[in-house]
């Protein structure tokens, strides 16, 4: 596919993101979108709590993001809402306490696989 030949620009990235399931797994730019999905997830505060409605619940209730998935969610609402990505959660109940803290020391947990994604 030609989005995926050059480096993302703005106008490359709406275009794609009109049909963001034909982007290949290799692609710079579904790669480029994935990071910016960690970033936002695990980087954007509303005051003192994560600005995701979603990951304010689960992450207020001990959990950490686990994994990011490409199309998890290709209906027409995921689509709309996500360009169909969509986050997994784990409960570890042994850590429940740990990520709480964490939380309130405005640090998001998250698994190693999510932190590669931030480090690009």
């Amino acid at each position: 596919m030609a989005v995926d030949a050059q480096p993302p620009s703005a106008a490359r990235i709406l275009s794609a993101l009109q049909n963001p399931l034909d982007l290949d797994a290799r692609s710079p730019l579904r790669r480029f979108l994935m990071r910016s999905a960690a970033r936002y997830l695990a980087t954007q505060w509303s005051g003192s709590r994560p600005l995701d409605t979603v990951a304010r619940f689960h992450l207020g209730n001990g959990a950490r993001i686990e994994r990011l998935n490409w199309a998890g969610d290709p209906s027409a609402k995921g689509m709309k809402q996500s360009f169909g990505l969509m986050v997994n959660y784990l409960y570890d109940l042994k850590r429940l306490d740990r990520h709480r803290a964490m939380l309130s020391e405005r640090r998001i947990p998250m698994s190693a696989d999510v932190e590669a994604l931030l480090k690009g």
